[in-house]
């Protein structure tokens, strides 16, 4: 098939839905002949920051000169952003390529009567081909949701883990308490392997403990005391973490400080376990790391940062951020986010901070929360809100509105910020062609 047939297919196969298990994946896998095991990989689980952490280490080790494949959800721009060597995204041919084998596998399965696999089973399968192809040194794998039972935890060669802060998400799947959880994201730690942490709370911590003497693994936390001399900006930010002066970073939002200094602690287990990373190689790679749709700046007048605050967690580092950057300001709100998320928390958390707020809902996806009820449920902790009919009604009244000394924060699913920031530049490249 070629890539429009491929995408074809990918899209026909969400049908299946999301199930968490790996009987599926390893039938899939054999059917493959495993590639997964023939790379090596740093596997990243938690709630919050997942992909902050794994943007920070790919471009520290592409930079120290490693073919390093990345493998994201979701994305913001590119359905082939998910899948990427050094910063490049899989290719068209490519990707037609794996999925035709792929789909010859899946035949196979149904002909055995077995359940067909799911769009993120498919897409995991997809990027161990692909990094098997392209020969990658590491791969920075992030699980797509929980970790014991996610379709990327199929992997049996981690070099080590990280695990991000662990917070309550994603409770119909994965428990009702916070040790119910974090057992799930401490399924990824395999035997004797070395293990990373952010700090964590004192039940999830003592799970993470628990399960790395279990498998004889070694694991360190994250120690927030030793960050130091921080200096924060919505533009560019710098730490000090033991022996690194002033470690510069891009990426805006308080917790980048956290998420930073835990892929620096990452960085120096890698250099233990025999991987080489100079001092410049870090400095140099935390300069050139950017995520779009952390906290990201894309207008500077007004004021427009989009970020994927999507649970309580990230509403609370947003509202922290909001705080910290912005004591002063006007701040407008565009807001979508899923219903199957805790978004009446979300709101608890970041509605007060709002003068106004333009409710949408994520346009091709079944789990959006439409824009009238979540304006309803906005409505309960502030008055000042409204629902769009459309991302582009949204942004164009939004701006229309906003003062050049605002603050418009577009926010919640990460699914709908890719649209938002297309409107967004629509919409000042038509008032700058009004000047």
């Amino acid at each position: 098939m070629n890539y429009e047939e491929a995408r074809v297919y990918l899209e026909k196969a969400s049908k299946y839905g999301s199930v968490l298990g790996l009987e599926n994946m390893r039938h899939l896998m054999d059917r493959l002949g495993n590639p997964q095991d023939s790379l090596k990989f740093i596997h990243i689980s938690g709630t919050n920051g997942k992909g902050s952490v794994l943007a920070y280490l790919s471009t520290i080790l592409t930079e120290a000169g490693y073919r390093v494949g990345r493998y994201i959800s979701p994305t913001l721009f590119s359905y082939r952003e998910r899948i990427q060597v050094n910063g490049e995204r899989i290719g068209k041919e490519a990707l037609a390529k794996h999925v035709t084998t792929i789909a010859e596998a899946i035949r196979d399965m149904e002909e055995h009567h077995l359940t067909n696999p799911t769009p993120f089973e498919i897409e995991t399968a997809l990027s161990f081909l692909y990094f098997q192809e392209k020969k990658c040194d590491l791969v920075v794998l992030e699980t797509g949701l929980g970790g014991a039972l996610d379709a990327t935890n199929i992997i049996k060669t981690p070099v080590m883990e990280v695990i991000t802060p662990i917070s309550m998400d994603h409770m119909a799947f994965l428990g009702d308490t916070l040790e119910e959880i974090a057992a799930q994201k401490a399924g990824i730690i395999k035997p004797y392997t070395k293990v990373v942490s952010g700090p964590q709370k004192a039940g999830a911590r003592k799970v993470l403990e628990e399960k790395a003497r279990e498998q004889g693994a070694s694991l360190e936390f994250l120690d927030m005391e030793e960050v130091k001399d921080i200096h924060y900006g919505y533009e560019k930010q710098s730490f000090t973490w033991r022996d690194f002066d002033q470690v510069e970073i891009s990426l805006a939002g308080s917790y980048q400080i956290l998420n930073a200094a835990l892929a620096l602690q990452a960085v120096t287990m890698l250099q233990e376990l025999g991987y080489p990373v100079s001092r410049e190689n870090i400095y140099e790679g935390f300069r050139k790391t950017h995520w779009r749709g952390r906290f990201t700046l894309i207008s500077k007048e007004p004021v427009v940062i989009m970020d994927g605050a999507h649970n309580p967690g990230a509403a609370r580092e947003l509202e922290h951020s909001l705080k910290l950057y912005f004591p002063h300001r006007h701040i407008r709100y565009i807001f979508g986010i899923f219903q199957d998320k805790d978004y009446k928390q979300v709101i608890q958390i970041t509605a007060p901070l709002a003068d106004h707020i333009i409710t949408v809902q994520t346009p091709d996806n079944p789990r959006a929360l439409p824009a009238e009820e979540l304006k309803e449920a906005v409505a309960c902790v502030n008055p000042f809100v409204e629902a769009a009919k459309s991302i582009e009604q949204a942004v164009e009244k939004t701006l229309e509105e906003a003062k050049p000394e605002d603050v418009v924060i577009i926010f919640g699913s990460l699914s709908f910020l890719g649209e938002a920031e297309r409107n967004v530049k629509k919409w000042k490249e038509k008032q700058d062609g009004l000047q």
